[in-house]
C-alpha cells in the first residue's frame, strides 16, 4: 500500500507504524534455519535470539516454554534449530520479531533427537536396566580387544594393561570404527570373541571424534548384539562427555581407552604392595594375639592355685584330717561312756548274780531232780547243796521249822 506523501504533507509516524503492522500482519508462518544466540528463559515465556548460520543477521523472536520444552532435545544457546515463525511488528519501539509456534533441531540436533528416540524405544524394552549387567572378572584369563587398526585406543589400551598386569593375554581384532560399515564390522568381531572360550571379558575402543563418527555405536543392531552377549563387555568409546547407546548396553562404562584398560585388570605393583601391607598388618595382628595370650596365660599361671597346686589339697588334706580327729575324738569318748556303761551294767549283774550271793556265805538246797528247795517240808531224805565253789550231797538228819520271820542267825 503506497502512501502519497511529500515534504509539504508528510505522514505522521503512527501512519507509518500500523501500515507496517499491517503489512507483516498479512504474512503467515515461514519455516526457518538458524542458530540460537542467545536464549532468556523466564516464567512462562522464552525469549530467544536468532543468528543466520553465514551472514551476520540476527532476530528476536519469543515462544511460550511448552514450545521450547516440546523439542526432542533441550535448546541450548549455539544449537542449530528449526523454527515455525510468524513475523509480528510492535508498533510502540517499531521492533520486528518472530513469534516461534514449534521448534525443532537441525544438523547435529537433529541426530541427537533420533538417538534420543532410538534411547527411549530401547529403554522401554530393558536392554539397559542394572539387573542384566555382567560383572567382570577380578583376573581376566582372557581379554578380548575390538578397536581400530593402529589406532590411538589400541595403543592406550594395550600399553596400559601390560603396564599393569604384564601377564594379561590380549586376543585382539580390527575392525573400521567410524562410517557405515564399522556397526557391522564390530558385531562379527564381537561375535567371534563371544565364541572364544578363552576369552572372558571384551573391550570396545575408539578414541574421541563428532556425533556422527561416533553414530555407529549407536546402532540398534549393535546394541542388541551387546545385550545378547555371553561374555562381559566395556564400552570405552570417545571421552567423558560422549555417551553413545552402547555405553548404556555394556556391562561397564569407561570414559577413555586408558580407563578401561585401568578397570579391567588390577595393577600389579599395586597389588604386591597390598599384599605385603596385609601380611605386615596380618604379622602385626598375630604378634598382638599371641602378646595377649601370653600375658593372660602368665596371670593364670602367677595364681596361688596354679603356682602350687599342692595348696588345694593341703588345704583339704587338713579339713580331713581335722574331721578324722574328731571323729577319732568322738568315737573315743563313745567307747569310753560305753565302757563305763558296760562296767556298771556288769556291777550291777555281779551284785544281782546268784552266785555273788553264794560268795557271800549262802547256799541253795536243791532237789535231786534239780529244783530249788525253798521249805523244809519238801526236803527229801537225800539232796545237795549249791555253794559258791561246788556242790555238797546231803543226808536229811532232822527238820527244824523256823518258828519266826527273823534270820536265826
Amino acid at each position: 500500500m503506497a502512501l502519497d506523501t511529500s515534504a509539504d504533507s508528510p505522514a505522521p509516524l503512527r501512519t507509518i507504524s500500523q501500515a507496517m503492522d499491517e503489512y507483516i500482519g498479512r504474512l503467515g508462518a515461514v519455516w526457518v534455519e538458524a542458530e540460537v544466540a542467545q536464549l532468556n528463559r523466564r516464567p512462562g515465556m522464552c525469549f530467544l535470539t536468532l543468528r543466520d548460520l553465514e551472514a551476520k543477521v540476527s532476530m528476536s523472536a519469543k515462544c511460550h516454554v511448552s514450545v521450547l520444552d516440546s523439542c526432542p532435545v533441550p535448546v541450548t544457546a549455539g544449537a542449530r534449530v528449526v523454527v515455525q515463525a510468524k513475523p509480528a511488528f510492535y508498533g510502540p519501539n517499531g521492533s520486528l520479531s518472530l513469534d516461534i509456534r514449534e521448534i525443532r533441531p537441525a544438523g547435529e540436533g537433529e541426530l541427537l533427537a533420533q538417538l534420543e528416540r532410538r534411547k527411549q524405544l530401547l529403554a522401554a524394552e530393558g536392554l539397559f536396566e542394572a539387573r542384566w549387567k555382567k560383572p567382570l572378572p577380578v583376573l581376566p584369563l582372557g581379554i578380548g580387544l575390538i578397536t581400530g587398526r593402529a589406532s590411538a585406543a589400541e595403543r592406550d589400551v594395550v600399553q596400559n594393561v601390560r603396564l599393569r598386569w604384564p601377564a594379561a593375554p590380549l586376543r585382539v581384532r580390527y575392525s573400521l570404527m567410524q562410517g557405515t560399515e564399522c556397526a557391522g564390522g564390530v558385531i562379527d568381531a564381537l561375535g567371534e570373541l563371544d565364541a572364544d572360550p578363552a576369552v572372558d571379558l571384551i573391550v570396545i575402543a575408539r578414541g574421541g571424534g563428532s556425533v556422527e563418527d561416533l553414530l555407529p555405536f549407536s546402532d540398534e543392531a549393535l546394541v542388541r548384539a551387546v545385550f545378547a552377549c555371553a561374555t562381559p563387555v566395556v564400552s570405552a568409546i570417545g571421552h567423558e562427555p560422549d555417551t553413545p547407546l552402547l555405553d548404556l548396553v555394556a556391562d561397564l562404562r569407561a570414559s577413555t581407552p586408558t580407563d578401561a584398560a585401568k578397570r579391567i585388570v588390577p595393577d600389579a605393583a599395586a597389588e604386591s604392595e597390598q599384599i605385603a601391607a596385609m601380611r605386615e598388618r596380618a604379622q602385626y595382628a598375630m604378634r598382638r594375639l599371641l602378646d595377649r595370650e601370653s600375658t593372660a596365660l602368665a596371670a593364670v599361671r602367677s595364681r596361688p592355685a596354679l603356682a602350687r597346686p599342692s595348696v588345694l589339697i593341703d588345704a583339704q588334706a587338713e579339713l580331713v584330717t581335722e574331721a578324722r580327729d574328731r571323729v577319732r575324738r568322738a568315737l573315743g569318748h563313745r567307747l569310753d561312756r560305753a565302757h563305763d556303761e558296760i562296767g556298771h551294767h556288769l556291777a550291777r549283774v555281779h551284785a544281782l548274780s546268784p552266785l555273788a550271793t553264794l560268795q557271800r556265805g549262802y547256799a541253795v538246797a536243791r532237789h535231786p531232780d534239780g529244783t530249788v528247795l525253798t521249805s523244809v517240808g519238801d526236803v527229801p531224805e537225800e539232796f545237795s547243796i549249791r555253794l559258791a565253789d561246788g556242790h555238797i550231797a546231803a543226808r536229811r538228819v532232822s527238820i527244824t521249822p523256823t518258828t519266826s520271820d527273823k534270820d536265826p542267825a
